[in-house]
Parts: structure tokens; C-alpha cells; sequence
């Protein structure tokens, strides 16, 4: 099978990158024939992907190349010229390659996945500028609640035009999570699910609980991750256990605030920024942990991290909506409603004096479980599998696209 994956390459690469890489090495070790087209906004697949997009963040010039990116449609259509591939699957596409990139698809198989909200969401995270929840749909309310100004969504207009057109040559939707593909059916997106994998520990693997209590960070540092809320509420968590540690992993915007929050709640010492790791290395950070916690505002889609934390052993403290719910219900963690600062110093405390997982790690039963349900061979079979059925199957009749209502 020849199988053109086509993907939006961050500058942060993150969960998103990995995903897309370790699917490129799972098809092609199953004897797949692979291409990566991505922008060059980022590494561009760490230097490795076989067609390059231009793309920026630069703001000005994102404001048309989110619309209708034309080196991503010339890249599209000369991999399609070149590598004549069966299958596409496409990833991310609305921050960099824009949903003009569809359009050279057209007559392609061609598999979505979806593991974020901007498709049906124009700042992508479902969250107001309160920090409540949204539960409308796109529209009108995006400006007159705040989330975006009036320029920005009549920007918007057509950018979100194409995306519904494209969406219209889409064979199947992939979601990574129940919670977002009900997300996406009220946005009339109908889609499966498909849990996403990740990589089994790696043979140097070994969980040493640290002699205090340690909880880890993971990830970005923005205003939807809640890293404040975290760091308040572990202030409160040391009053009680003065050993208490917090380490946090990743960069982001936020890094000054964070810096300035640490002092102003008396925690130096206590907190320790680790910076930026590579996919590969964050495993290393979980081997002492006596929980990952996950304090976003807002409703994650899923969180692979999580995910590496449960197969690994790790308990994981998240917020309840969202697909970490999914992954962490049925004792593989503690849950907190969103955005709730007490609650969350509740879980913590609950797991820094032993009145939860007081072996300092998830039962072998829950291990076992969450291995069997998010490994990465099984996912890349799956996922292979319907690649293979929508490369054969017969283009769905016109008006019944799957990827519609």
C-alpha cells in the first residue's frame, strides 16, 4: 500500500509529531510504502518528510495562508502526480497547510483523523474567554463572546467555507476520543473512534518512586493547560507535606508568569523547570513520579502523555471532561472538574499522604488493561486496516460521504 500521510508540522513539535511518526514507522515496518508532506513551519518531520510546504507563524502572513496556502496545494498536487499514493491520511491541516489542501485530494482515498477541535473550533479549544466551556457551535457567538474580534472572524469566513467543502471528500473520520467525536456529530462531522497507542516502555524502564512526594507536568506552557492552577493548588499541597516536589516539563508562553508565580507562592526550591524534552525522553521523567497530573482548563482531547503515564505504571491526575476522562477512568487515576483549584489540591493531597494508590504506583490489572487498549502495534493495525478497506472500497455515493451527516 502506498500511503501519503499529510500533516501540519508544529514549532513545538509535541504529541501531534510524535503520533504522525510513530504511525510512519509502524506502516512502514508492516511493509507500507510512505510519504510525510508537511509545512516548514516547524522541523518539517525532523528534517524527514519527503514534500515541504512553506509555512510561518507569522501572524500577518498567517492571516491569508490559513485561508488558502498555495505551496501547500503545489506540494499536494506533486505528491499526488509523484507518489500516486493509494491512501492519503490527513492530520492536522488548519494551522499551516490551510483546508485548500484537500482539494488536490479530490479522487484520492482519503482517511481524517482528528485530535483537536480547530476544525470545528477557530482558537481550537473550546474554551471561553471566562474559562468556562463552550458548548455552542461555531458561528457568530465566536466574536460576540470574545473568543476571537470582528476582523479575525470575518477572516474566518471562508477559511471555515473550505473546511466544510473539503471535509465533503472526506471517505472516513477518525477521532481520537469518544468525547470528540460526539463533539465533532454536533457539528454534523460524523466519525469513529480510534483510541490512539503509544510506545510500550522502553528496557531501561524501571518505576522508583521518589522517597517524597513528587507530581510532573508535561507539556505546553499556555493558558488552556492550566499550569497556574496546578502550581496554586501544589502551594497548598505543601503547606501539608513540606517534602513535596513538582516538576515541571515543557515551554511555552507562560514560562515568565510561571517563573514569577513560583516566587510569589514562596515554592523556589520545590518547583523545577526541566524544559523542553524530546518525545522519546519523557518516559525518563516518569520514572519517579508519584503522579502526572494534567490540569487543563479546557477539555483535552485526549493526551498522550496520559496515556505513556498509565502504561507506565503512573498514576494521573486530570480534569474530567474531555477525553482524559476516557483514559483515566476505571483506576488508573484520579478525576477533578475543570478549572476547580480545590478540588485538584484534594486529588493531590489524597495521593501525597497515601490515602490513594498508597504503593505509589496503578495496580498491574489497570497496566495491563490500559496496554492492551492503547498499544501502538494495535493502533497502527487498525489504522492500517482501514486505510487498506477505504484504498479498495467504492467511493461512497454521491450525498453519502462518510465524514457527513
Amino acid at each position: 500500500m502506498r500511503a501519503l500521510l499529510i500533516t501540519d508540522w508544529m514549532a513545538g513539535s509535541g504529541g501531534a509529531e510524535s503520533y504522525i511518526s510513530w504511525v510512519r514507522e509502524g506502516l512502514r515496518a508492516a511493509g507500507d510504502e510512505v510519504s510525510l508532506l508537511t509545512s516548514t513551519a516547524g522541523t518539517a518531520g525532523d528534517g524527514r518528510a519527503d514534500y515541504r510546504a512553506y509555512g510561518t507563524d507569522r501572524v500577518a502572513a498567517q492571516a491569508l495562508l490559513q485561508i488558502v496556502n498555495p505551496f501547500a496545494v503545489a506540494q499536494a498536487r506533486r505528491a499526488v502526480r509523484a507518489f500516486r499514493p493509494q491512501v492519503v491520511l490527513v492530520n492536522m491541516f488548519e494551522h499551516h497547510l490551510s483546508p485548500a489542501i484537500l482539494a488536490p485530494l479530490r479522487g484520492v482515498p482519503t482517511v481524517l483523523t482528528v485530535t483537536d477541535y480547530k476544525c470545528v473550533c477557530p482558537i481550537g479549544s473550546k474554551l471561553l474567554p471566562d474559562g468556562r466551556r463552550c458548548t455552542a457551535r461555531a458561528g457568530a457567538v465566536c466574536w460576540r463572546s470574545g473568543c476571537v474580534g470582528l476582523a479575525h472572524w470575518l477572516r474566518d469566513r471562508p477559511r471555515y467555507a473550505l473546511i466544510r467543502s473539503g471535509l465533503k471528500g472526506v471517505d472516513r473520520v477518525l477521532a481520537c476520543s469518544d468525547w470528540v467525536r460526539r463533539e465533532l456529530a454536533a457539528n454534523d462531522i460524523a466519525a469513529e473512534v480510534l483510541p490512539l497507542g503509544v510506545p510500550a516502555p522502553g528496557p531501561d524502564f524501571r518505576r522508583t518512586p521518589a522517597r517524597d512526594p513528587l507530581f510532573v507536568y508535561c507539556g505546553r506552557f499556555d493558558v488552556e493547560k492550566g499550569v497556574d492552577l496546578f502550581l496554586r493548588a501544589f502551594a497548598r499541597v505543601r503547606a501539608g507535606t513540606p517534602g513535596a516536589c513538582l516538576r515541571l516539563v515543557g515551554r511555552g508562553p507562560l514560562r515568565p508568569m510561571l517563573d514569577r508565580l513560583v516566587g510569589e507562592l514562596g515554592l523556589d526550591g520545590a518547583v523545577t523547570f526541566r524544559g523542553w524534552v524530546p518525545p522519546a525522553e519523557v518516559e525518563r521523567e516518569l520514572m519517579d513520579a508519584w503522579a502526572l497530573v494534567v490540569p487543563s482548563r479546557w477539555a483535552e482531547p485526549l493526551g498522550l502523555v496520559a496515556l505513556e503515564a498509565i502504561t507506565r505504571g503512573v498514576p494521573v491526575i486530570a480534569s474530567a471532561d474531555g477525553g482524559l476522562g476516557e483514559a483515566v477512568e476505571g483506576g488508573a487515576g484520579l478525576l477533578f472538574p475543570n478549572g476547580d483549584e480545590d478540588a485538584l489540591a484534594d486529588r493531590m493531597l489524597a495521593i501525597a499522604t497515601g490515602r490513594a494508590f498508597p504503593q505509589r504506583s496503578l495496580p498491574d490489572a489497570v497496566v495491563r488493561r490500559a496496554r492492551d487498549t492503547y498499544d501502538l502495534g494495535g493502533h497502527v493495525r487498525a489504522l492500517r486496516g482501514i486505510l487498506d478497506d477505504v484504498a479498495r472500497g467504492p467511493a461512497p455515493s454521491p450525498g453519502r460521504r462518510a465524514g457527513l451527516f
